[in-house]
Formats: structure tokens, C-alpha cells, sequence
């Protein structure tokens, strides 16, 4: 089995010119494919914003609907007003909405058993939703904290299970050298303030790999 990118590679994919205009494609409509992700992070003024970080909103079923994936009518109900939302309510109200995958204090937050990881596995389990839409969900509550991560994404990075605690450690990894990399690359592409570092990782790594992307006997993204 392919091992997951290195730093170094990483690194490598994001130094690539070609992220700069794959970035201003997704979220600024240069190009000629038009991607309602780009409006994920913003819709309604985000899902981390005070009044509605504690709670699944239908905001945020819609904008999970926007990366082209969606919440079944009945479990979306559950969601918003059911014992379903209420368990994720529970687990959103002990995860802060300003800390970063990669701080000192983000690893309780997402290592087995922490709240981030107890949300995820709540919504994952329910049937209709699954591991994809349950990331996403949390995504859009916490996007400083919890990546977008679908079978593409993870295919370039050539990752499986315990992605969030890999990525924590490429964060932390050489004095955070790729959040300052992802930072100039958000500024270079002229990106709206509420996107965040992650949505820069992941959508750059999304765009780059997608059009080649050949299902399970994919072997990962092709590094520059």
C-alpha cells in the first residue's frame, strides 16, 4: 500500500503554478467550469459564526449540498430538530470555534474519543450519511479545525483512517512550514476571508487530482 505524502511533497504540490489558478477557478469562476463549493465556506456568513456554531443549521444542509453531496429529508430532519442534532449540538458546544488543526489545543479535539471525533462518528453511523457528509457537516461548523476529506482528497494524499491526527501532525510539522505556505498561497490567490487554510489544502489537492482520479485501483495524485 502507498505511503501517505511526505511534507516535502506536499509542499511540492502547493509550490505548483498551477495551484494558484486552480484556486481562483474553484472559488472565483475563472476557467471554464463553474464549482458552487466555491460558495461552501460563505453561504449565509459561515457555520462557525455565533449564532449558529452550536447547531446544524439548514444553512449548512445546503451548503454541504454545494460539494455535491446531501443529507437524506428524514435524517436531515433529525438534524434540525431531532435527537440527532441534539448530540451533535452537544459535542459542537465543547469545540471552540477559533482553534486550528495543528495548535496544541486541536489534538484532544479530534483524537478517538474527543468531541470533534465523537460529532463525526455520531453523524457517520447514521444511515444516509456516512463518513463523507459527516466531514463535510463538521467542516462547515469548524472549518479552522476539520478538513474537507472525500475519496478524492484522500487518494491524493494517499491516506485512510485517522486522517485528521496525520494531518495535525504535518501542520506541526518543520515549524509549521505548510500552514505558511498555505497562508502566502491565500493571499496570492486573493482568497475571501472566510476561507480557511484547510480549504485552501484541500481544494488544491481536489482540483489537481480529480481529473485523473481512477477509483480504488488509483494510485494517488502525480507529484510535480
Amino acid at each position: 500500500m502507498p505511503q501517505p505524502l511526505t511534507l516535502t511533497e506536499m509542499l511540492a504540490v502547493l509550490d505548483d503554478p498551477r495551484s494558484v489558478s486552480d484556486l481562483h477557478t474553484y472559488y472565483l469562476g475563472t476557467g471554464d467550469e463553474t464549482f458552487t463549493g466555491g460558495q461552501f465556506d460563505q453561504l449565509g456568513g459561515g457555520g462557525s459564526r455565533p449564532e449558529t456554531a452550536g447547531a446544524i443549521t439548514a444553512e449548512d444542509l445546503v451548503a454541504v449540498e454545494l460539494l455535491r453531496v446531501r443529507v437524506p429529508p428524514q435524517q436531515a430532519l433529525d438534524l434540525l430538530q431531532g435527537p440527532l442534532g441534539e448530540r451533535v449540538a452537544a459535542e459542537l458546544g465543547r469545540i471552540p470555534v477559533d482553534v486550528a488543526l495543528g495548535a496544541d489545543e486541536a489534538y484532544p479535539l479530534v483524537v478517538a474519543g474527543g468531541p470533534a471525533d465523537t460529532a463525526w462518528r455520531a453523524l457517520r453511523d447514521v444511515r444516509g450519511i456516512g463518513w463523507v457528509v459527516a466531514g463535510k457537516l463538521l467542516a462547515r461548523k469548524r472549518p479552522k479545525l476539520v478538513p474537507v476529506y472525500d475519496t478524492v482528497v484522500s487518494c491524493a494524499y494517499r491516506t485512510g483512517t485517522g486522517f485528521w491526527e496525520w494531518l495535525h501532525g504535518r501542520l506541526r510539522e518543520d515549524e509549521g512550514v505548510l500552514t505558511q505556505r498555505l497562508h502566502a498561497l491565500h493571499k496570492e490567490a486573493g482568497l475571501p476571508e472566510a476561507v480557511s487554510l484547510l480549504r485552501v489544502l484541500d481544494v488544491v489537492f481536489w482540483m489537481r487530482h480529480r481529473p485523473v482520479h481512477s477509483g480504488d485501483h488509483c494510485v494517488g495524485i502525480r507529484l510535480p
